[in-house]
């Protein structure tokens, strides 16, 4: 009995081994890769978490403790990387994605926010933070906009972040139970995928019901114009902000790529640049994207960002994918 038990903690140990290396292996040769990170071993004071030490995840059940700035969650939601780009979203009632602008090609998530909570605001080696949010909705994330309001996510039962990676992209899935706003409550999911070599992002979402008002969008910076443009065939078409606008600041490019028919209406907002969805209950995809000027090979004015776009959006008239 007692040799079962020692074969069975030697297997056991031999496995989790496996599985660490497998992951360190993903991080160090993939091009992709997704991560959340939650605090274990501490405790909860009010809506802040104290002490404890952050440990990776597959899957994440929000704690209802949790709000913007609590610390329990690594640079506050899930991350996910190219080898030319990377993005987190806040994980709470804000509900925007930032961009991690990155200088290297390495795949740089798992490093960042180990030695303070705040430090991938400061530039380094790697990169920093880019995007200054503030009262925005960042680049491509989801709230609802009814009578000139951003509702943002307030009221939500629960919320569940899953990650997954693979040789092929790397993506993160949130499923968001009862999200009241105004009268309506709904379930919704968000798909967020990024591929190799890649920049953009596709994002798939699904509501439960067919509701007015939801939106993505672009959040609005000084020095900086709204650009357009629709493919041939009219069925795609892009907005796209470019100019000193981040954080450092230097010359960023957003944009997002959406399906004409998909569209509403796009608003000019106070703090964004609005796109409002048509109410459909089927699953609708769209592109979103951060071009840093600092970033390897990167792009370094208006003109070859245009260019870039344009270029992607002929692919889009194309293949209806990227």
């Amino acid at each position: 009995m007692k040799i079962v038990k020692i074969v069975s903690v030697i297997v056991l140990g031999w496995i989790a081994s496996s599985c660490k290396a497998q992951e360190k292996q993903q991080i160090t040769t993939s091009k992709t890769y997704s991560e959340i990170s939650v605090k274990e071993g501490g405790n909860w004071e009010g809506r802040k978490y104290i002490g404890g030490a952050f440990k990776n995840v597959q899957k994440l059940k929000l704690a209802p403790e949790h709000t913007d700035h609590s610390f329990d969650i690594r640079y506050e939601g899930p991350g996910w990387e190219s080898n030319k780009i990377g993005y987190r979203l806040y994980l709470d009632w804000r509900n925007a994605i930032d961009i991690f602008g990155k200088k290297t090609e390495e795949i740089i998530l798992s490093k960042i926010g180990q030695d303070g909570f705040d430090s991938y605001h400061e530039m380094s080696d790697w990169g920093a933070d880019i995007l200054k949010a503030g009262k925005g909705i960042g680049i491509g994330s989801i709230d609802r906009y009814l009578n000139n309001e951003r509702l943002h996510f307030y009221e939500v039962d629960s919320t569940i972040a899953k990650v997954e990676n693979n040789a092929y992209n790397s993506s993160v899935t949130v499923n968001y139970y009862g999200w009241k706003t105004a009268s309506d409550k709904i379930d919704f999911t968000s798909e967020l995928t990024i591929k190799p070599n890649q920049r953009y992002t596709r994002h798939t979402i699904h509501p439960s019901k067919a509701i007015e008002g939801i939106c993505t969008g672009i959040v609005k910076q000084k020095n900086t114009q709204l650009l357009k443009n629709e493919s041939k065939n009219k069925k795609w078409a892009y907005i796209a902000t470019y100019g000193s606008q981040s954080l450092v600041p230097d010359q960023l490019g957003m944009a997002i790529f959406y399906e004409v028919s998909t569209i509403e209406y796009l608003v000019d907002a106070e703090f964004d640049h609005l796109l409002i969805f048509k109410p459909r209950i089927s699953p609708t995809s769209f592109y979103f994207l951060g071009a840093w000027e600092q970033e390897k090979g990167g792009i370094k004015s208006q003109t070859e960002f245009v260019e870039y776009l344009n270029g992607k959006l002929a692919d889009l008239n194309k293949k209806n994918k990227l």
